[in-house]
């Protein structure tokens, strides 16, 4: 069956800050209390939208979450009109307000795990909401994030939207960063890799945690009905969590029959490869480019976010393109990788660069901006219509984002009481745009 991959990225939140919440996340550390520009940001993330959509591809928009999260201030005891519970809240717990009032959302990466129809067990394209519980400011974003993609993909007899797994240490989840999938073409039967740190009850001891689980990938196979026989549950090199490769997806991606990897990916480099190959049996033959350790030091793949790239089949071009960030281009090891690949015969045919670098100072490149969904043509027809990247949508987003996003968001403005105002502002217009409904977000159902 004829299908296309869509990318549906997260738009930056107006609340967009460098915090350093993320243990492990070298990029978050390293610019955590620096000054952050939430316009840029956000204006950034739309051109690269309308890059890929200009080229022909199918994209789409994923709302930011509501924040500062002021509901779950008021869980925990404060009270008030809104302004007031984010003052009495900044006076008393400013750590937890940073974390409440994070942008992360906008990695759209973590939003949910997805299998296609082809894949799945009652033909409909499965979505699996992250639970992200290993950090406090991502563990908020599951319900939310849920209804997101209910209120996009809503059309029950081609789409399931399931809750996040449970909220407790052995289903720890951090969403699509852990999860590839391979195929001959995307409307055919593919081979689902899922990736995790640890099981869940090993254990670990390490530089930096490891964030998902065995159990959670098991889980969601289960869940969304894939075929074990084209099912690999692999673990993530133990080297490259050390070194800071917090999710798969910094150290791997992968298109069609293609997995593009670092030689560190993988705790069983081997193994991993045998078991792909495997289950492409009888499907397809997979295609391994694999980065030495020699050519590219994991520290340099990870500093550049090399793998955190879209691998996408670009229109009217036989190889694949490479969307990576401006930081592979200018770090000498990856940008004379991509020149060497590139010059060869193998399936990435040339090597694009988009200027992120909003989202890179937290930890994010371009592949960390989108979450992938395989459609076929009547999927993609029952797809809320607004939610996707158009010329008319892309001068109403960057308007809209001119007129309610400030130009710059240092540490210590973010306890700035109107920085709510402005924010729900900007996200109640933003429910019209995209036709999300009245009642989308939390402020908005207050009676």
């Amino acid at each position: 069956m004829t299908a296309v991959e869509a990318n549906f990225d997260g738009l930056v939140g107006p609340t967009h800050n460098y915090a350093g919440l993320a243990p492990g996340n070298l990029a978050s550390a390293k610019n955590a209390g620096n000054v952050s520009s939430p316009r840029a940001g956000v204006l950034e993330g739309l051109a690269k939208m309308r890059r890929l959509a200009d080229a022909g591809l199918v994209q789409g928009v994923l709302p930011p979450h509501d924040r500062p999260f002021i509901p779950g201030l008021r869980a925990l005891g404060f009270s008030g009109s809104d302004r007031q519970v984010w003052e009495a809240a900044w006076k008393a717990e400013p750590a937890l307000c940073r974390n409440l009032s994070s942008a992360s959302p906008m990695w759209a990466a973590n939003a949910a795990m997805v299998s296609p129809g082809a894949d799945t067990a009652d033909g409909r394209v499965q979505f699996s909401p992250a639970n992200l519980l290993s950090t406090l400011h991502r563990s908020i974003e599951g319900p939310q994030t849920a209804l997101s993609l209910d209120r996009i993909f809503h059309d029950r007899r081609r789409f399931a939207v399931h809750a996040p797994l449970p909220m407790q240490a052995a289903y720890a989840d951090e969403g699509a960063a852990n999860h590839v999938r391979l195929c001959a073409e995307h409307g055919a039967p593919g081979v689902e890799i899922l990736v995790y740190g640890r099981d869940a009850f090993e254990d670990w001891q390490a530089r930096f945690p490891a964030r998902q689980t065995k159990q959670a990938c098991e889980a969601i196979a289960r869940r969304h009905g894939l075929d074990p026989a084209r099912t690999v549950i692999v673990k993530q090199g133990r080297a490259a969590i050390e070194a800071g490769a917090f999710h798969n997806d910094v150290v791997c991606v992968g298109n069609g029959p293609a997995l593009f990897f670092h030689e560190l990916a993988f705790e069983d480099r081997a193994g991993a490869i045998a078991a792909i190959r495997e289950a492409a049996e009888g499907l397809f033959e997979p295609v391994f480019v694999e980065v030495p350790q020699a050519e590219v030091p994991i520290e340099d793949a990870i500093a550049s976010y090399l793998f955190n790239s879209q691998l996408l089949d670009w229109p009217g071009e036989d190889r694949m393109v490479l969307l990576a960030p401006q930081e592979t281009e200018e770090t000498d090891s990856t940008r004379a990788y991509c020149e060497r690949m590139t010059a060869g015969n193998g399936p990435i045919g040339r090597v694009e660069y988009a200027a992120v670098r909003q989202s890179m100072r937290n930890g994010g490149g371009p592949a960390c901006l989108r979450l992938r969904v395989v459609l076929t043509e009547d999927e993609r027809a029952a797809v809320n219509p607004h939610a996707m990247m158009t010329d008319t949508l892309y001068e109403r987003l960057t308007g809209w984002a001119q007129r309610h996003y400030r130009e710059s968001l240092a540490p210590d403005e973010l306890g700035d009481p109107d920085l709510v105002t402005e924010a729900q502002g900007a996200l109640d217009e933003l429910t019209g745009l995209l036709d999300l409904g009245s009642d989308f977000y939390p402020f908005q159902r207050v009676v």
